[in-house]
């Protein structure tokens, strides 16, 4: 169960209607998460740090993030994040 990162061009999100999902904030915290389903997200501003028994990464703005369901990780928000969001 690996994060996945990628740093797609902008018509290629237009086109999977990226900003039309939801937007989420997280302000500097250091918390546990679980997915019960797989999140695809796209980080507006912000960075953070995340852990995983697979992973260790840092996203930023750019990045296009899918989360598997399943995955239990460690957030270590470092600048607050807004992200597009959207679950399977």
């Amino acid at each position: 169960m690996r994060i996945e990162i990628e740093q797609p061009e902008q018509d290629e999100l237009e086109e999977a209607g990226v900003f039309d999902w939801p937007v989420q904030e997280y302000d500097e915290e250091k918390f546990d998460w679980y997915y019960d389903k797989t999140e695809h997200c796209y980080i507006l501003e912000g960075d953070a740090n995340i852990v995983s028994e697979f992973d260790s990464v840092t996203i930023k703005p750019g990045d296009y993030i899918v989360f598997p369901a399943g995955l239990e990780c460690v957030w270590d928000v470092q600048s607050k994040i807004r992200k597009h969001y959207s679950f399977e």
